[in-house]
């Protein structure tokens, strides 16, 4: 039983976690596009539309069980790319803070990489995936 409740917090974590992020992008997609393109990358507006619908899917793969290790692996590269593209050494330097931004993505994809590889649990889970089976 303690088990079973823990992976399912784990999972409503992921996905609350995810769920805040589209949700402050879809509540201010230009200020996210802003921030894309103060990073240097091109094409921000639709960058930050097909981040948003990403971390859905994810939300999505969370809750359900449904890819849920593929999700997890999906996760953790998204998260430690966000990590170098937006907190990275390069913004060290200005401010302190950033290197603590950066390396919170570590410790957010360990737990990614341990949630891909023991799969969402027996329980209120859509047992579909390539990579965990039941």
């Amino acid at each position: 039983m303690g088990r079973t409740v823990a992976i399912l917090i784990a999972r409503l974590i992921f996905a609350g976690v995810f769920a805040m992020a589209a949700a402050f992008k879809f509540a201010g997609m230009a200020d996210t596009a802003a921030y894309i393109a103060a990073a240097g990358f091109p094409f921000p507006l639709l960058l930050a539309w097909l981040a948003a619908f990403f971390e859905v899917g994810l939300v999505l793969a969370f809750l359900t069980g449904a890819f849920f290790s593929e999700a997890s692996l999906l996760a953790g590269v998204y998260v430690i790319f966000l990590a170098f593209a937006f907190h990275g050494p390069s913004h060290w330097e200005g401010n302190q803070a950033e290197f603590g931004f950066f390396v919170d993505h570590f410790t957010f994809l360990a737990g990614l990489l341990y949630a891909a590889m023991h799969g969402p649990g027996g329980k209120f889970t859509v047992n579909h995936g390539l990579i965990w089976k039941p």
